[in-house]
């Protein structure tokens, strides 16, 4: 399992993560202009790390994450959120036009999502079992 997952990590390095991680490095730098902004810079090196080296992790939300966060996130979106969204839906639908290219596009237009409102939410390992879906009681 560990190899396959290097081998998908190493394609979507080539095709994709790469310039979008680079993307979220860039917004990151540009948050740390301001005092203010420094919360959103530090998400957006987080998933510029998730982003350049994705299989094997996932994002899940952080449930003690509350009105800052919504706050947060529909600054997030305005000042970068939407460009980024952008990149991964471009990416996504160019990935998609190729057979083999169909998951890491679907998987591009997953973390465009991701990329609307990242506050709130954590990496964490894909075998972590806070990475397991909640059942419904």
């Amino acid at each position: 399992m560990d190899v396959i997952r290097f081998v998908l990590n190493v394609l979507w390095f080539v095709f994709a993560g790469f310039w979008l991680a680079l993307g979220y490095a860039l917004a990151g730098l540009l948050m740390f202009v301001l005092i203010i902004t420094i919360p959103f810079g530090i998400a957006s090196f987080r998933l510029a790390g998730f982003v350049l080296w994705p299989f094997g992790r996932t994002i899940v939300p952080q449930h003690d994450a509350g009105t800052p966060s919504l706050i947060g996130n529909v600054l997030w979106f305005v000042l970068a959120g939407l460009w980024i969204a952008i990149g991964h839906v471009v990416t996504g639908v160019t990935l998609c036009l190729t057979i083999v290219g169909i998951p890491f596009g679907w998987a591009n237009i997953k973390l465009a999502l991701v990329a609307l409102a990242p506050l709130g939410k954590e990496v964490v390992p894909s075998d972590s079992p806070r990475a397991l879906p909640v059942a419904w009681t």
